[in-house]
């Protein structure tokens, strides 16, 4: 099968496509012909292996040769002791520790995979796994008329976020690059910051902080909360999460204000409520681009480079 493989962490000319033996299904696994795969933040993270946390399993070399969590696809054969699924089944998921979704096939756990509903596209269910459960967890808790501001808004996750704190009736403030601007407020952002050109923790103050591209100081995010507001981060440079982790705390406490990393809950429970409200119609899907197994660097770049409005697929099958 063709697979895209990387033997080293740095840029995305150290991907190359590759002829690799089709996987065969272990106990409890399945084999997924992969027909679209999201490109996630993590996924570049893990390329260019910055910030340290990506490294995790491979500290000087990927653990994985094959990126790519967010699968969708057909079922083509089960491993011992798989009663949920059979060969032709349609199913996608949130393959994040065996990844391999830049490939003709992939090996996924059973628990990870659910049936794709009907309503939904391959290209479409592949956009949900990670990038909804983070914005349905992170925005949890918003209500009417609460000030909700959602940093690195602009992407897959941001743009699940914005929408889902429009419905709970809070008004949104989306930041993002000068080039999202106009994405944000399509996608239903109130307010819109240019973080390049305004100190978006001057502005507020908020109920809360859903910041998925997380390098500011302690200090700065609690002067952007309100009293008794929540800042919740995913991802960012190690030394923030630290000090997000540790001063965050004590500060949040000392202040009447809940600062912390959002810890988020993965798998089939907590995706498929959101992929339910978008074939319902409540949210609604931003696709940015779609791009073939042969332009995955192209894809990577994209997200990594922050160019990316909405989520970026690549088209496998």
């Amino acid at each position: 099968m063709r697979a895209v493989v990387y033997d080293r962490y740095g840029p995305p000319d150290v991907l190359r496509i590759e002829e690799v033996p089709t996987p065969a299904p272990a106990a409890g696994q399945v084999l997924v012909r992969v027909a679209a795969t999201s490109v996630n933040l993590s996924d570049w993270e893990t390329l260019i292996g910055t910030p340290l946390y990506s490294r995790i399993g491979g500290l000087r070399t990927p653990a994985r040769r094959t990126l790519g969590s967010d699968i969708a696809g057909w079922v083509e054969a089960v491993g011992p002791g798989v009663t949920r699924f059979s060969a032709g089944d349609e199913v996608y998921g949130d393959n994040l520790w065996l990844k391999g979704g830049f490939a003709e096939y992939a090996i996924a756990p059973e628990s990870v995979l659910v049936v794709k509903p009907a309503g939904l596209s391959f290209v479409e269910a592949s956009t949900i796994p990670q990038a909804g459960v983070i914005a349905w967890q992170g925005t949890g808790g918003a209500g009417a008329g609460q000030r909700v501001l959602v940093n690195g808004a602009g992407g897959g996750s941001g743009a699940f976020a914005i929408q889902l704190a429009k419905r709970l009736g809070a008004h949104v403030t989306g930041v993002d690059n000068a080039g999202k601007l106009d994405f944000m407020r399509a996608v239903g952002a109130d307010e819109v910051i240019d973080y390049r050109s305004e100190d978006f923790t001057r502005r507020g103050p908020f109920d809360l902080i859903l910041d998925l591209v997380a390098h500011r100081s302690v200090f700065a995010y609690r002067r952007a909360l309100a009293p008794g507001g929540r800042y919740r981060c995913v991802g960012g440079s190690v030394p923030t999460l630290l000090r997000v982790l540790t001063a965050g705390t004590v500060t949040g406490l000392l202040t009447r204000r809940r600062i912390g990393v959002l810890a988020v809950k993965e798998g089939p429970a907590y995706f498929v409520p959101v992929a339910e409200r978008c074939v319902a119609g409540d949210l609604k899907i931003h696709v940015d681009r779609t791009f073939t197994l042969d332009q995955v660097p192209e894809a990577l770049a994209r997200v990594g480079e922050g160019q990316a409005l909405g989520k970026v697929v690549v088209r496998v099958s």
